[in-house]
């Protein structure tokens, strides 16, 4: 005979009161007392008893849940949950469907998906246990056991959607698929995937499979691989790194960034590659890695390169070789408070950069240079101090400059009148402060085209040391006057004097350097005071409710004694018997001090303007913002009443402004106030005297930068790259240094990484240069005019199309310079590039077709081709 026990509605748990009564039942009867005659003495006791726990027993309670109705089966043990969304959790497996049955007895659970009449699937069977995901249209496992089977399986491993006609959950962390296909396409119908009989995964670490290819649209491509084995680990892990090929006239084909990557530990690892030419050359690249967190991070770079250029046996045929070094070291503020030590290493040979094939922007860099600094600040004293190694060099000319060490020592202004328990104001003297800032460093340099470098290391060899020990006073403010009186001395220490002389024979100047240790001084005293005016005119209509000026002018009187006319010669410099005035210091690492007195007065105004506008956002009464209209608009200029002729200095004029925070404006200019005679020759009298005029304008700089973009969805994405710099992993799990440097790939080719939510985007720079030159050959000034301008723009020609284009011009030359442009094509799971610079001396293009997913990076298609103009 069956029972058979039917729960209507909404069933949860088990509530049927009369199953297995007996062993639930309590063996002592329940005794009600009366509080009031309830005995103290009484002690109560509670019953236990031990009960044997049935073989294949489960180790914890299971849980179910059925939306519609339940039906169980007391003799078979067999439940059965039915409802759109019923439920049975056990442990970590967590099981959803609208049919679930359950058997007590082999404690196999199986689930099936539903369909409405017309075939419609109303809902699917999710199943989850620990970290695995599945949505299947059938289960059917072993709760004890944690193995099964389902039919129509869809998981995600990482970035891999698995698609299985079948599978089956080993154990834990292990299930094989039959007739699967994973891809990186989410949808149900993937765009593309990679097809396999048989799939081995290990959840969240690898997965191997049989014979594998290819399908796109559920088209298969015969193209088959014996086997295949696919990382699904998220974060860094050891392995090859693949090639690209690509074609360089001077070079030939190339195989292109063939490496391996190598993970040491959680705290640094290496990545080593290189790529080989047809042509007979070979490049390789080594880069480790290091951090810790908290305390530092850095990356170091050894890269060489070998090159022939034509072929062996021609008279042109030659063999270069070159290396470069780079390294990059930061260290946390916290590791050790008051102490930092950061590097910025880039050096190699001479020839590096004109070497690297494909890459104009380090073929057109002239320029290295290394920075290794360490500082101290010693808490709760007024000194620092930092020690400082430099390098810089001139691809072009060969010339290496070493500076090691550079020493700086600072002591804080210190206030020696000062009491050291204040008591009421700070009187007028107790603001007397003085200062000291030393810096002494040697200086060497060489060029490493030539032999003997240690011997010229030793014969460029220059040392020398500056001291300044400023003593200021700030006196309290006289009604809208700041007045500042100072002191200023100054000390320079130098290896070696120069003496010059001409020599009538060779025609040339000869020099006798007398090395030792000598000193120069100099003093200056002065006094400054200065302002602010402020003006404002207000509107009763309109937009804007008021313009503010604002005016900050200065005025400083100073002398400085000739405390160095002794250290001045005169020698001829040429054959017309020209008399030159030179210094015997001025060769030294700090250059030397000026000639005769100084006693004169210095003297500027700036100027801001803004204005207060209604505010869209705010439409309240008080609702103004502020908008900049110049940011500052100066003049400056000096006069020295001790020197004989040409007492005013030139004028400097300077504007800044940035308007609608879209538009940034800088202007400079300097202005000559002397006229010149017919041959250009400066007269001392001022130019207003003949013409109404502030000076002849000598120089002139005018720049402008401006972007605009359309739409405003990217803004969010671009916030998110930005709070990036504050981690120190990215999303993928990559060091920080490692996403920086794609960030080089991606100015090369940025139709692969664009962003299709800015319907448009234009961003542009213009420059003019001016200067008036004295032209000995025509007897007067020429004018030297340059300008040019940058642009970068894109726009969507549709939802799933865009193009771009990037360039330089020089208006001047009327030449065009490197200009790169770009179309987009995003196709959901993959993306199509097409990248072409047709302009320059370095034109190349490329055509890329590859997954979005990082995880499949490497399989792509690539064409890529580079030309060299002669």
């Amino acid at each position: 005979m069956m029972l058979l026990i039917l729960f209507s509605s909404k069933a949860e748990g088990f509530i049927f009161s009369n199953f297995h009564n007996s062993l639930t039942a309590d063996t002592i009867p329940l005794i009600k007392k009366d509080s009031a005659l309830a005995d103290t003495s009484i002690v109560s006791i509670s019953d236990t008893f031990n009960f044997k726990i049935a073989k294949g027993a489960l180790d914890a309670p299971v849980k179910y849940h059925a939306d519609d109705s339940m039906v169980m089966s007391v003799p078979q043990k067999n439940i059965i949950l039915y409802g759109k969304k019923s439920t049975v959790n056990y442990n970590d497996n967590n099981l959803e469907a609208p049919h679930i049955e359950y058997n007590q007895n082999s404690n196999l659970v199986k689930a099936h998906l539903k369909k409405d009449s017309t075939g419609k699937v109303i809902s699917y069977v999710n199943f989850n246990q620990g970290d695995m995901k599945t949505q299947s249209d059938s289960v059917e496992f072993n709760m004890k056991t944690g193995r099964g089977i389902t039919k129509g399986t869809y998981t995600q491993q990482g970035e891999m959607y698995v698609y299985g006609e079948k599978i089956k959950k080993q154990g834990e962390d292990v299930f094989y698929a039959f007739r699967g296909r994973f891809t990186t396409c989410n949808l149900d119908t993937p765009h593309f995937a990679f097809v396999s009989q048989k799939i081995k995964f290990i959840n969240k670490k690898m997965a191997f499979t049989g014979p594998v290819h290819p399908e796109f649209e559920g088209v298969p491509v015969p193209v088959v691989l014996p086997f295949g084995i696919y990382p699904l680990s998220q974060g860094r892990h050891s392995g090859l790194l693949a090639p690209s090929f690509a074609a360089n006239d001077q070079r030939g084909l190339s195989l292109e960034n063939l490496g391996y990557y190598k993970v040491f530990g959680d705290n640094w690892d290496a990545t080593i590659r290189g790529t080989i030419y047809s042509y007979g050359g070979w490049s390789a690249y080594l880069t480790p890695r290091y951090f810790k967190r908290y305390r530092y991070q850095g990356n170091f770079s050894l890269n060489v390169q070998s090159f022939k250029t034509n072929f062996k046996g021609d008279p042109d045929f030659s063999k270069q070789q070159g290396y470069n070094i780079t390294w990059q070291h930061s260290m946390d503020n916290k590791a050790r408070p008051g102490v930092t030590f950061s590097a910025n290493v880039n050096a190699g040979s001479t020839k590096y950069n004109s070497l690297v094939p494909n890459n104009p922007r380090i073929n057109f860099n002239n320029q290295m240079s290394s920075t290794i600094s360490y500082a101290r600040v010693w808490k709760d004293r007024p000194y620092n101090f930092s020690i400082n190694a430099n390098h810089n060099q001139n691809n072009n000319s060969g010339i290496i400059n070493v500076t090691l060490p550079d020493m700086v020592f600072n002591l804080n202004t210190l206030y020696p009148f000062r009491r050291k328990e204040q008591v009421g104001q700070i009187r007028w003297y107790e603001n007397l402060g003085i200062a000291l800032n030393t810096n002494a460093k040697s200086t060497t340099f060489f060029n490493d085209t030539i032999g003997g470098i240690t011997q010229q290391i030793e014969d460029n060899l220059q040392w020398g040391a500056s001291h300044n020990v400023p003593i200021t006073l700030s006196l309290p403010q006289l009604g809208p006057l700041q007045i500042a009186p100072s002191v200023s001395y100054s000390e320079r220490w130098y290896q070696e004097k120069n003496i010059y002389s001409w020599n009538g024979f060779t025609k040339k100047l000869d020099t006798a350097k007398t090395r030792g240790f000598y000193a120069a001084r100099e003093m200056s005293f002065g006094l400054s005071t200065s302002t602010r005016i402020f003006g404002m005119f207000t509107f009763n209509k309109g937009k804007v409710k008021a313009i503010r000026h604002e005016i900050r002018p200065y005025i400083s009187v100073s002398y400085r004694p000739d405390m160095n006319g002794k250290y001045f010669r005169s020698v001829q410099s040429d054959t017309s018997g020209r008399l030159m005035r030179y210094n015997i210091y001025q060769r030294g690492i700090y250059g030397s001090y000026g000639e005769g007195r100084f006693g004169g007065m210095s003297f500027g105004i700036d100027n801001n303007i803004s204005m207060k506008v209604k505010s869209k956002n705010d439409t309240s009464a008080t609702g103004l913002k502020k908008v900049s209209l110049i940011d500052g608009f100066s003049l400056t200029s000096s006069y020295n009443f001790l020197q004989d002729s040409f007492r005013m200095a030139p004028i400097n004029m300077s504007a800044r402004s940035n308007l609608f925070e879209k538009i940034n404006i800088t202007a400079s200019a300097m202005l000559d106030p002397y006229q010149v005679d017919s041959v250009g020759n400066r007269v001392d009298k001022m130019i207003w005297k003949q013409k109404l005029s502030l000076g002849r304008l000598m120089t002139a700089q005018v720049s402008m930068q401006a972007s605009f973009r359309g739409g405003g969805k990217g803004d969010k994405q671009q916030q998110q790259q930005q709070q990036l710099g504050s981690n120190y992993y990215n999303p993928n799990g990559q060091m920080l240094d490692e996403y920086q440097q794609e960030l080089s790939y991606m100015s090369n080719n940025p139709g692969e990484f664009v962003d299709f939510s800015i319907p448009w985007d234009i961003s542009f720079g213009y420059s003019f240069r001016y200067n008036k030159v004295l032209d000995s050959r025509i007897l007067g000034f020429r004018n030297e005019v340059n300008q040019d301008v940058n642009w970068n723009s894109s726009v969507n020609l549709s939802p799933k199309w865009k193009v771009g284009i990037n360039g330089f011009y020089n208006i001047t030359e009327n030449q065009l310079g490197t200009i790169s442009m770009y179309l987009s094509r995003e196709m959901h799971c993959w993306q199509m590039a097409i990248n072409i610079s047709p302009v320059g001396m370095y034109k190349f293009f490329n055509i890329t077709i590859s997954p979005k997913s990082g995880l499949l990076r490497d399989l792509k298609v690539n064409r890529t081709r580079y030309f060299v103009d002669q």
